[in-house]
Formats: C-alpha cells, sequence, structure tokens
C-alpha cells in the first residue's frame, strides 16, 4: 500500500467505499476487503452504516490502529452543539475513534465559521485526529483554511477520468490538502469504454484499473465502491504496472466539466 501525507494525516492511497451498502453485506465487504489488505474505509452519517463498517473492522481481525477509518459528518448537523452532538452518535455506532472526520458538503445556512469551531473541538476532544472538507469549492476551501483553526487534511470531491477537476486538484495541492476521490471508476461507466478497454489490453489490465492507477500515479486517494469480492481484489492490483506519460494524457483528455455523475440541488457552484 502507498500512502499521501498531508496535514499530518498518513492516509492510504486505495480504500474502500461504503455509499448505499447496506447490513451483512456492508460489514463483509469490510471485513474482506481489509483481510486483502485495503487499509482504508470511507462511510458517513447519511449512509446509515457506521455501526456494520465498524462491525466489519473488528471482524476482520486487522489491528485497528492499522485502519484509517473516515466519516462525514450531515449538513443538518453543522450547528456547534448539534455538530458535537453527531460525531459522539458516529463514534458510538462505529465503536472507534475515527481517524479523519469530514464536513460532508457545505451548508450556507450555517456560519462556517461556527461549523468549523465545532469541527475543531471534537478534534481536541479526541473523537477523530484529523478533520477535513468534501464537496467544497476552491473558493469555499480557501474560505475554510482561513477560518479553520485546526489543519485541514483533504478535499473529498467526485474524481474520475470523464470528470475535470484540474481547478480542484491544483487548490488542493497549493494549500498541502489531499485530494480523495469517490465514484473513481464513474459508478461502473469505465466498464464499457472502448479507449480504456484498448489502454487496459496492453497492460493485461481492467478499465476500472486503468482508471485506479491513473489516480494512484496522481497521488490521489482513491475510494472504490464494491461489495463483490471479485471487485475487491481486482481494484487493489494496481501496484505492479505503470501508464506511460501517453496513456495518462489519454485519460486526462477524457475529462470535461459536464462529466459529473453525482449532483444535487443544494449543490455547491461548482468550478
Amino acid at each position: 500500500m502507498q500512502f499521501v501525507e498531508a496535514g499530518g494525516a498518513r492516509i492510504p492511497i486505495l480504500g474502500l467505499g461504503t455509499w448505499e451498502m447496506e447490513g451483512r453485506d456492508c460489514s463483509r465487504a469490510v471485513e474482506q476487503a481489509l483481510r486483502l489488505g485495503y487499509r482504508l474505509v470511507d462511510t458517513a452519517q447519511v449512509y446509515e452504516n457506521e455501526r456494520e463498517v465498524g462491525d466489519g473492522i473488528r471482524l476482520s481481525g486487522v489491528p485497528r490502529n492499522e485502519v484509517f477509518l473516515i466519516t462525514k459528518v450531515w449538513t443538518t448537523h453543522f450547528a456547534p452543539n448539534e455538530l458535537v452532538r453527531s460525531v459522539k452518535d458516529s463514534v458510538s455506532r462505529l465503536r472507534s475513534e475515527i481517524d479523519l472526520l469530514l464536513l460532508h458538503w457545505p451548508n450556507p445556512q450555517v456560519p462556517l465559521v461556527e461549523t468549523l469551531g465545532a469541527l475543531a473541538r471534537v478534534k481536541e476532544l479526541g473523537l477523530t485526529r484529523h478533520i477535513g472538507l468534501s464537496n467544497f469549492t476552491v473558493a469555499l476551501m480557501e474560505q475554510a483554511l482561513a477560518l479553520s483553526a485546526e489543519p485541514l487534511v483533504c478535499d473529498q470531491v467526485e474524481y474520475h477520468p470523464y470528470l475535470d477537476q484540474t481547478k480542484v486538484i491544483e487548490a488542493c495541492r497549493a494549500h498541502d490538502l489531499a485530494v480523495i476521490a469517490y465514484s473513481p471508476i464513474a459508478k461502473g461507466r469505465v466498464k464499457s469504454d472502448e479507449t480504456l478497454i484498448e489502454i487496459g489490453r496492453r497492460y493485461g489490465k481492467s478499465p476500472a484499473q486503468i482508471c485506479l492507477r491513473w489516480l494512484v500515479q496522481q497521488n490521489v486517494v482513491a475510494i472504490p465502491r464494491t461489495s463483490k469480492i471479485e471487485r475487491l481484489s481486482e481494484n487493489i492490483d494496481v501496484f505492479d504496472f505503470t501508464l506511460s506519460d501517453d496513456d495518462m494524457a489519454a485519460l486526462f483528455a477524457m475529462g470535461s466539466r459536464e462529466g459529473r455523475i453525482t449532483d444535487f440541488g443544494f449543490a455547491p457552484q461548482w468550478d
């Protein structure tokens, strides 16, 4: 496993996303992923599976201090007292402290300075080791950095070959923030992409593995989601080859601002 270092955190570069995973399927996927060598698991309050994620970590037998656990605070919990209470509830469900706690989406209804103050507070209380952002634009990220009393570690954003995230990535690098990519294989869309299939043939790899390798070579953390054991094995098997400069460029050329998959009415005005 490779690692990305930012803001004092050492983050495994490949992990398991758990959005829309439920019940035993979720806990089993987490358990199997960790046994296969994954060391990062990502969840969120709104996923309603923190308890199952915690169960999977314990069932895996992997020492807790070897697992990097991320969860995210939902926007309705951004008021200071509510944020602290909700994080205590997350810790109770996970039955574990948190390694990295993120604000899931920007919420303009609550002053950011108040939310960031509460985020720093839960770190001071020992409920999380690190704090960061998710789905923040460059302007909001820079506002958060100016307001936060504690170091921010990352911005977790949608990122795959179809979506150009150059502005966000450049801003993260300028401010020493890690980039964590969700939907890194575009929710399976890459599997039938002829360009990726052709590149994959040259390396003996699948289109999904090509995408994940493309992210790894950018020093971007990727959290693909799957509950299928064979896919878990496939997704982590990306450390034994290197994409050429031409192939990296070919994947970059696929991206556009219109390639976004995850968008909601409450989303910010994207870069």
